[in-house]
């Protein structure tokens, strides 16, 4: 597939999209590592479906990754591959506004500024923080703790209607929603009330172990850009129930059929499913037949990629035009937000 190195065309924040509509969507991506199933089906896939619909900004947010990453190195490697890997999977840097949260310092200054007005308990509840707790995470930091805050700032910057998120993710968009409120109270109608997107069919996708949500945590994903003996390891590698060879089985108990389903068309999934019932139809093949659907469905993605990866300095230029279309926008907004709190004289 040949990739296109036009130059995107400069926007600014009142340009309106194809289809005349000013509702906004806005998401990231977090460059911690090669992403999943998941997360193309919960946040990227529906951004790049709407993109010609919705006003869309899809950022890299790296400086939520510092709660994680800790080599400078890996952090530029991440950054990289997260980008070739959304405009493989088709982003549209002349459709969507596309940059690095690192390059707009906007994001940490609101981010400060929120985090005055934000109650303690608030923090204290977010389900990530309480997981670190749990999990008896050695040396929890106090990024993590407001990290909430900081995805508040990002989604408010922006003046964001819709936020598609998966299941786990929503509350990150009702603390956002609920920090807004606080401050229009307080100070005046400042920011919308962004509202999270989750399909309810990709609310939470299944892992490669059968009993958990997709999760790098779990180590349960099926990455969509792993060399081909990886992705089959994976796939084949999917546990299943002891059921015969010959008899009938349940595909609405199966994981490898759950998975083949959030790719396959409605006529492909029927014919499975009649497979399944009709017994003489082993998981073996059933894994098979989504391995094959799997490559099929990103496979030009996966060549796309390659190509992109040569030109790394396109990439940049994406990046950098993109930071500049998304700063028309934080700047009036924190301008806005200053002003309202009296750091303007």
């Amino acid at each position: 597939m040949p990739v296109s190195h036009t130059k995107t065309k400069s926007t600014t924040s009142s340009d309106t999209p194809e289809n005349g509509s000013n509702k906004r969507i806005f998401t990231g991506i977090k460059p911690s590592g090669s992403p999943h199933i998941g997360n193309y089906l919960s946040a990227i896939k529906p951004c790049i479906d709407l993109q010609t619909q919705y006003d869309t900004f899809i950022f890299i947010p790296d400086l939520h990754a510092l709660t994680t990453v800790r080599n400078a190195e890996e952090m530029r490697t991440n950054v990289i591959d997260v980008a070739l890997d959304l405009l493989a999977l088709g982003l549209d840097p002349q459709k969507a506004t596309f940059f690095r949260q690192s390059d707009l310092p906007e994001h940490s200054e609101l981010s400060w500024i929120l985090s005055c007005i934000t109650p303690f308990g608030v923090m204290e509840r977010a389900h990530a923080w309480k997981d670190s707790l749990a999990n008896h995470l050695k040396d929890p930091t106090v990024g993590l703790f407001t990290y909430p805050v900081l995805m508040a700032a990002d989604i408010l910057l922006y003046q964001s209607d819709l936020v598609p998120v998966g299941k786990d993710q929503k509350q990150h968009v009702e603390i956002a929603r609920d920090i807004a409120i606080k401050f229009n109270g307080l100070f005046g109608e400042t920011f919308k009330l962004p509202t999270e997107m989750t399909p309810p069919e990709v609310a939470t996708i299944i892992g490669t172990d059968g009993q958990h949500k997709m999760s790098k945590s779990y180590n349960n994903t099926l990455q969509l850009f792993a060399d081909s003996a990886t992705l089959k390891r994976q796939i084949m590698g999917i546990p299943t129930d002891s059921t015969p060879l010959e008899s009938p089985k349940n595909p609405d108990t199966d994981a490898v059929f759950k998975l083949y389903s959030y790719l396959a068309t409605p006529a492909e999934l029927a014919n499975l499913r009649d497979r399944y019932l009709a017994g003489g139809f082993g998981y073996g093949d059933a894994k098979k037949l989504l391995l094959a659907k799997f490559e099929e469905y990103f496979g030009p993605a996966r060549e796309k990629r390659i190509e992109l990866a040569n030109d790394l300095g396109y990439l940049e230029d994406i990046l950098k035009e993109g930071a500049g279309k998304a700063r028309i926008t934080a700047q009036k907004t924190l301008a806005t937000v200053k002003k309202a709190v009296g750091l303007v004289f």
